[in-house]
């Protein structure tokens, strides 16, 4: 069930008027139930491979909590390594099937592994981080076991960021489920209007900057130059709103019956380095490898050596939980290298910004910090969007003829489609600068109601005129 669709408009206020229908006791299991039925939406039958993890992760962390020492390092190992298992089934198992094919034909090896025709289930690398996190902080002692197999199979199942996160740790959301949320007017309205920005950048912009991007990267062997620049800025733009939009829609939803997910996107594009972008993208991602990867690598409490093995052993393995292809692996090694380089030149570019003449000028060695961080970043984008190396090498290859006398192809986008696009980038840019300085959505509740009402009307106008009404997929349900 996308959230982009009627049927999901339906759903949601049936689930919420239940919600504060129903006496608190009973919240729990209609929630369940309802993300059960959520779920199922997709391919009902999948959901047993999601009880599945569930049930493992329910008893593992009953069993360690009771356990110590090596007895307790066994049960983690078992029950991450079962966790995993299925993930690898699903995920991995033909990528590594392929592979190991192309090697055996050019050894001459007799030898393959037949490919297995299975879809993978939505959002299972979201909810298999989720309940890893519940069973390594019980073996922490950070967060006592669940002994009510609802809650905890609802803390996996949560729908509102079942398929496509925040994902979510064990301390933030478990208590949720026994709190009483009373009806507040003012948490429904600061719940819906956040769902109203996610759509506004799922529909508005992302789905239709996704006709352009779509259609240079189905064959961008066929141009090169200023098009490919515009397709690779499209993509930009389009990868954050499509995600950001889904993990804000998730936060609206469950503000509006009470529940409080994570923040997972900060204005990333506004970042001043790699690392900062790293702190402000995907952030429930993020904290979870440097918390459950990177900090037991050693993190950069370390030699140099390790902590740029780190960074890229951390990095690598974000890339493959991407998805099961070379280029996520080589886009997530790249970002890797990006961190090394920061680290390593940072005296340099001190040195170099001074001799610029940038040193006590904030304004412009903030513009200067953002563009090379935004021209990184979208150097690493093509890697993401690249149906394969090939594609992103040429990519690669052709961008820098930006100034040649080649139009920029329409890509099946009429006149309209760029304003509207390019307008609804600006206005994006604009209301997050003014969010993160003024606070804009506290201004617009303190604001007259008739001047509320105005505004919520006008972005309801835009998403019935402008939005792009195709039922498309969340980019990031695929992994």
């Amino acid at each position: 069930m996308l959230f982009n669709s009627l049927e999901f408009g339906f759903y949601f206020v049936v689930v919420c008027a239940l919600y504060y229908l129903l006496p608190h006791r009973f919240r729990w299991l209609m929630l369940l139930v309802a993300s059960c039925i959520f779920y199922m939406a997709f391919v009902p039958i999948y959901i047993l491979i999601l009880f599945t993890t569930i049930i493992i992760d329910y008893f593992a962390g009953l069993y360690i909590a009771k356990s110590t020492g090596q007895r307790a390092r066994v049960l983690l190992l078992v029950s991450t390594l079962s966790t995993c298992l299925v993930l690898f089934f699903f995920k991995y198992f033909n990528f590594f099937a392929v592979n190991y094919d192309a090697l055996a034909r050019a050894l001459h090896w007799n030898y393959s592994i037949e490919i297995l025709k299975l879809a993978l289930p939505i959002g299972l690398s979201f909810h298999t981080f989720q309940s890893l996190s519940y069973v390594i902080e019980v073996y922490r002692k950070k967060q006592q076991p669940e002994r009510h197999f609802g809650i905890y199979a609802l803390y996996v199942m949560f729908y509102p960021q079942l398929v496509a996160g925040p994902i979510e740790r064990p301390q933030n959301l478990l208590h949720q489920f026994r709190e009483v949320h009373a009806f507040d007017p003012e948490q429904v309205k600061s719940g819906l209007l956040l769902m109203a920005w996610g759509f506004f950048k799922k529909l508005v912009i992302a789905d239709r900057l996704a006709l352009y991007v779509n259609y240079v990267f189905a064959n961008p062997k066929e141009f090169h130059g200023f098009t490919l620049a515009v397709g690779l800025v499209f993509f930009a733009y389009q990868i954050y709103c499509d995600f950001s939009g889904y993990s804000d829609i998730a936060r609206g939803c469950a503000r509006v019956m009470g529940f409080r997910l994570m923040l997972n996107f900060d204005r990333p594009y506004s970042a001043r380095s790699i690392s900062e972008f790293w702190r402000r993208w995907h952030i429930s991602l993020s904290t979870w490898f440097r918390d459950y990867v990177y900090i037991p690598l050693g993190g950069s409490r370390t030699t140099t050596s390790k902590l740029y093995r780190n960074l890229l052993i951390v990095f690598g393995v974000s890339g493959l939980w991407h998805g099961a292809n070379w280029t996520f692996l080589f886009w997530g090694l790249l970002n890797g290298i990006y961190l090394i380089v920061e680290i390593a030149t940072k005296g340099l570019r001190e040195r170099l910004y001074e001799r610029m003449g940038c040193t006590g000028h904030e304004f412009w060695l903030a513009g200067l910090q953002i563009g090379v961080t935004f021209g990184l970043t979208l150097f690493a984008w093509t890697l993401f969007r690249a149906n394969t190396l090939s594609d992103a090498f040429y990519v690669w290859g052709n961008l820098w003829d930006v100034f040649s006398r080649q139009s920029v192809t329409d890509g099946g986008f009429r006149r309209e489609d760029w304003f509207i696009a390019l307008s609804a980038i600006t206005l994006l840019e604009s209301v997050e600068y003014l969010q993160r300085r003024l606070g804009l959505s506290s201004r617009l509740f303190a604001m007259p109601a008739g001047a509320r009402w105005v505004t919520y009307y006008a972005l309801a106008s835009v998403l019935v005129l402008f939005g792009v009404f195709n039922k498309s997929t969340f980019i990031y349900f695929q992994f």
